[in-house]
């Protein structure tokens, strides 16, 4: 459990470890976890801080001879199996930690091949590199090593492009926090319709096959770049069921009254490009009652899970962008923006009582960060604005103009990505 950590320069920093929970402990809990023992050590935590913090260490390497961390590169895919039962195969891809726990398509010589002509990459191109805490080194992995993952996720070649563009983002799908991280895959561009993926009814529901098999193919090979590891690379409590194909969408651009969600990230609306979010809490709307506006809903339910860092991102269905645009004048995804950010409010007491906000926000407030510093030192009833920011809410269009409703998240843009160059 104990590992050492390194800093660009070189200097060895030790870990020194606490009882669980820490999250909404109250203070003379935390105190008692900063008086006790390190539960790897066994020895008190508050002495191994003075340690850490008086002891001499040794010395930083100038910054020319600090060596980078070791990258290793993926080995081709082999023929490394011998002929077996379809069961026994299964049985030991599963054993070896290579799977998500659902049965694969077994990644045959034949099967590899007809995935690698969905992209004009070479297979031995490298695609991108992780970096993995375990084991402390890089690995790079190529394009054969994608189709082998693409493969068990039952993919088609024309799905392999969108797959390689999500790997190369160097991101994994598996989050070695103690909470349930969990992510979106975006898909914007002509590639959704080529291949047929699902922006409309039940779009992030089961029974689209690229929706399905585009999503599963990020956290299998999370899980074959050593990510979702229990105890030592994945440590949520309870992990989440989204991270099983992502929330893999593509957006409703024909019924959208906006532009594009790649095209307000400067990509041409012409380009096919994925785009990735990741976040702690998702809500559904409640039934998008008429007498209450999109802000109205949006202050109740965050009255219950307030926005991380007052970011979000809102999948709304193509009838509520329209009414923004229509009965309130919204006339684009700015406007839209600005008037949540001023119109979304909470009670302060609700935002500061909970435990993540209070735990990654406060800590500004007490350095006379604004506005965390003026909210601080309000009243609870008192209402504050949590989106201060209108550019760190993301807006998308999803669905089939069914029924009014929305998904809000707490999720950050993480980054969006052409497809095109792997196609």
């Amino acid at each position: 459990m104990r590992d050492i950590a390194k800093s660009e320069r070189g200097v060895s920093l030790p870990y020194i470890f606490t009882p669980m929970p820490v999250i909404s402990m109250a203070p003379e809990v935390l105190d008692r976890f900063i008086a006790g023992n390190d539960p790897d050590t066994k020895k008190p935590v508050i002495g191994e801080i003075i340690d850490a913090l008086t002891k001499t260490v040794s010395p930083p390497k100038p910054v020319a001879e600090a060596a980078p961390p070791k990258t290793r590169t993926m080995a081709a895919p082999q023929v490394l199996l011998g002929p077996d039962t379809e069961d026994n195969l299964h049985r030991l891809f599963y054993e070896k930690g290579w799977t998500d726990g659902l049965p694969i398509i077994l990644p045959t010589e034949e099967r590899v091949r007809e995935m690698l002509a969905g992209t004009h990459a070479s297979p031995d191109q490298v695609v991108g590199e992780e970096f993995l805490m375990d084991v402390g080194e890089r690995i790079a992995y190529t394009v054969s090593n994608i189709a082998v993952i693409a493969v068990m996720a039952g993919a088609r070649p024309e799905h392999f492009p969108v797959i390689l563009a999500v790997a190369s983002t160097g991101r994994s799908a598996i989050s070695p926090s103690t909470t349930a991280f969990a992510s979106i895959l975006l898909v914007n561009g002509p590639i959704r319709n080529k291949i047929e993926m699902n922006s409309g009814i039940g779009a992030f529901g089961p029974g689209n096959l690229a929706n399905s098999v585009i999503g599963r193919a990020w956290t299998l090979m999370s899980f074959g770049h050593g990510h979702g590891k229990a105890k030592k690379t994945m440590w949520s409590s309870q992990g989440s069921n989204l991270t099983y194909n992502n929330m893999c969408i593509a957006e409703n651009e024909e019924m959208s009254v906006w532009t594009p969600f790649h095209v307000d990230k400067g990509f041409k609306a012409e380009e096919s490009v994925v785009s990735i979010f990741g976040g702690w809490g998702k809500i559904n709307s409640p039934g998008a009652a008429s007498h209450r506006t999109l802000a109205e809903e949006l202050s109740i339910e965050y009255s219950v899970i307030p926005p991380l860092e007052s970011s979000a991102t809102i999948v709304m269905d193509p009838l509520v962008a329209r009414s923004l645009k229509e009965n309130l004048g919204l006339a684009n995804k700015e406007d839209v923006r600005r008037y949540l950010s001023q119109n979304v409010k909470i009670p302060a007491g609700h935002y500061w009582k909970t435990d993540y906000v209070d735990m990654l926000v406060a800590s500004q407030a007490y350095q006379g960060v604004e506005p965390y510093a003026s909210w601080k030192k309000l009243p609870d009833d008192a209402l504050i604005a949590p989106f201060f920011k209108p550019e760190n809410i993301n807006l998308v269009v999803a669905g089939g103009g069914i029924s009014p409703l929305w998904k809000a998240t707490d999720y950050r843009y993480g980054v969006s990505v052409s497809v095109d160059k792997w196609s």
